[in-house]
C-alpha cells in the first residue's frame, strides 16, 4: 500500500507528455513536405496516397472525417481539386486548428489549373508557411537545400526543352512544362477532359492532328485517369512514334520524397528528347 501511494505521488510530479502534433494533408506530396518541416515526432496523415486511384473518384469515410476533426493542422489543395475536404471541415474539430490552402499560398483562383504541386514554387511556399507556424526556420533551410537538385535539373533540361511543342491528355504536368519552357498545345481539350466534359469537335480534331503530324514532340499522359478519348490519343501517339511521358497526380509510394518524384519525371523527358 505504501509503495502504491509513493508511486502515485511520484508520478504526479512527473511532467505530462505533450500530445504529438497532428497534421492531415489531403494529398501525400503535401504531407511528405509537412513531415520534413514538422519533424519525426509529428503525426502526419496523407489522405490521398494511392497512385493507382483516380483522384476525381475519391470518397471520404468515417476514419477520414475523424482524422480531420482531430487534426491541429490541415493542408488542402483548394480551387475544387479536393472539394471533399471542404465538407469534412464543416464537421466540428479543434478550435485552434489551422487550415492551409495551397491555392491561397500560390494566389491561384477558381478556374486555374489545380495541379499546383507541379509548380516548382509551391512546395517552398508550403515549407515557409509551416516553418513560420511551427517556428522551425532551420527545417525550412534544410528543405530549401534539398530542392536545389530539382532547380538545377530544370535549368539544365530547359536548354533542351525551351520552345518545344508538347501536348497532354490532361493539364496535370502543365505547371512544370511551363517552367521548362515547353509550348503547350491543345489546352482547351485538356481542360475539358480534366473537367469530365466532352471536348468540342474542333478541339478533338486539333488534338489528334498535333499527334498525327508530330507537331507535338511529346504527349504527357495522366496514368491515374483514363477514358475512350485518351485511349485513342495514346494509340495515335504510339503509331506516330510520339514519345508518351507517363505522369501521376499522386506521389508514387516508390519515391523517397517530392524532389525524387519530380526528378524521375524530368528524367523521362530528358531521355525522350
Amino acid at each position: 500500500m505504501k509503495f502504491f501511494l509513493f508511486a502515485l505521488f511520484f508520478g504526479a510530479l512527473l511532467p505530462l507528455k505533450a500530445a504529438p502534433l497532428k497534421i492531415v494533408a489531403a494529398e501525400n506530396c503535401y504531407g511528405e513536405v509537412a513531415q520534413q518541416i514538422a519533424g519525426p515526432t509529428a503525426e502526419v496523415l496523407s489522405i490521398m496516397s494511392n497512385p493507382n486511384q483516380d483522384p476525381h473518384e475519391f470518397q471520404s469515410d468515417a476514419a477520414t472525417a475523424r482524422a480531420v476533426a482531430q487534426a491541429d493542422i490541415i493542408i488542402e489543395n483548394g480551387i475544387g481539386y479536393d472539394s471533399w475536404m471542404e465538407k469534412l471541415l464543416g464537421i466540428p474539430g479543434k478550435k485552434s486548428r489551422l487550415v492551409i490552402i495551397i491555392a491561397e499560398l500560390m494566389h491561384a483562383r477558381k478556374g486555374d489549373n489545380p495541379h499546383l504541386w507541379y509548380n516548382p514554387s509551391t512546395m517552398p511556399a508550403l515549407a515557409k508557411k509551416l516553418a513560420e507556424v511551427l517556428n522551425k526556420p532551420e527545417a525550412e533551410a534544410v528543405f530549401l537545400e534539398s530542392m536545389k537538385p530539382l532547380y538545377e535539373k530544370i535549368a539544365s533540361l530547359r536548354t533542351k526543352t525551351n520552345g518545344v511543342k508538347v501536348t497532354a491528355t490532361e493539364p496535370v504536368f502543365n505547371y512544370m512544362a511551363t517552367a521548362l519552357g515547353l509550348e503547350i498545345l491543345n489546352e482547351g481539350y485538356q481542360q475539358a477532359i480534366m473537367n469530365e466534359t466532352e471536348p468540342t469537335f474542333q478541339q478533338t480534331v486539333a488534338m489528334e492532328k498535333s499527334l498525327l503530324t508530330k507537331t507535338a514532340r511529346l504527349l504527357f499522359n495522366n496514368i491515374q485517369a483514363s477514358n475512350a478519348s485518351t485511349t485513342r490519343l495514346l494509340t495515335i501517339a504510339k503509331k506516330q512514334d510520339v514519345p508518351i511521358i507517363a505522369v501521376t497526380e499522386t506521389q508514387p509510394l516508390t519515391e523517397k520524397n517530392y524532389v525524387t518524384w519530380m526528378l524521375s519525371e524530368l528524367e523521362k523527358i530528358d531521355r525522350a528528347l
